[in-house]
């Protein structure tokens, strides 16, 4: 199955009537991520049918409120549900204290455990699973922000079904063959790992970019990812403007996606002075061809 991102919101700085602040669910296997969660995020679950209820681990990039300021409404709406599973948070260290205040002060004992995990300087594997790495890696912006990378683990070759019956193989050498083993025969003959399987899927890669100033060296952290989602907050006539707040223009995240040479591109994280995308999309198209626009509801097979 392919890994599905699901975008909730696509928007910056304040909600708009076409778009929420933002917010996305990456579906790995069945397996739910949520990554930033602005003001509304969980009723655009519930617009877009996404399972919330099966979401184990979310990641915040940063502290402004566009990323995280529907996090304690998400929260507060599972414990009244009657959630007792584990949640996973990683986030900025700051996050705790602000979650913890509100509760605090609200008369709340959560009916679930919350283990957070602080985001730490430079790149960090921050999630690893038998089907899954997460890693964490800087932004410039103008407090403390980091972007995630989220890799499939690789895969396993597949064994040729007709080998199998040609050299006799026994059940107890196929997970060593399948890891990338040789086989000997009874007669001593060595077949080749080659001979006997062939790759199977190759393993997919999404990145996360948050908000940020255009910064080449991003390119190294994201290198190669089937889909990159980076922040394009101006068009281009406004570079001034996004480098004075920290952010970027279409053509430098598209400079970006073609420095890393990833699969596609998708922008998002739209100024609310822009109505429609196609001018956005445009600009970055010219640079990476391969870049399609994010808006709130879009789902895509990774």
């Amino acid at each position: 199955m392919a890994l599905k991102l699901t975008i909730l919101g696509c928007g910056s700085a304040t909600p708009t009537s076409q778009r929420n602040p933002t917010a996305q669910v990456l579906n790995v296997h069945e397996r739910f991520f949520l990554i930033d969660c602005g003001e509304g995020t969980q009723m655009q679950m519930a617009k877009f049918r996404v399972k919330g209820h099966r979401i184990n681990h979310i990641f915040i990039s940063h502290l402004h409120g566009d990323h995280y300021l529907g996090l304690m409404g998400y929260l507060s709406s599972l414990h009244l549900v009657g959630r007792t599973a584990m949640m996973h948070i990683y986030c900025p260290e700051p996050l705790q204290e602000i979650l913890q205040t509100q509760w605090k002060h609200s008369g709340t004992e959560l009916k679930f455990p919350i283990t957070y995990h602080f985001l730490e300087p430079g790149e960090n594997i921050i999630l690893e699973t038998n089907s899954l790495i997460v890693k964490s890696f800087p932004l410039t912006h103008r407090i403390p922000c980091w972007g995630f990378r989220f890799d499939e683990a690789p895969r396993s070759r597949n064994i040729k079904k007709e080998k199998i019956k040609q050299y006799n193989i026994p059940i107890e050498s196929i997970r060593e063959i399948r890891e990338g083993a040789d086989f000997t025969t009874e007669k001593g003959e060595v077949i080749t790992n080659d001979e006997l399987t062939h790759v199977g899927t190759p393993p997919k890669s999404y990145a996360f970019c948050s908000d940020t100033i255009y910064d080449p060296s991003v390119a190294k952290y994201v290198k190669g990812v089937d889909l990159l989602y980076h922040e394009s907050t101006f068009m281009n006539n406004l570079a001034k403007r996004a480098e004075q707040t920290f952010h970027t223009t279409t053509s430098q995240a598209a400079e970006i996606a073609k420095k890393a040479q990833v699969e596609k591109l998708m922008i998002g994280h739209y100024s609310s002075r822009y109505k429609q995308t196609d001018e956005l999309l445009k600009e970055s198209q010219a640079v990476f061809e391969n870049t399609i626009a994010a808006y709130d509801g879009l789902t895509v097979e990774i």
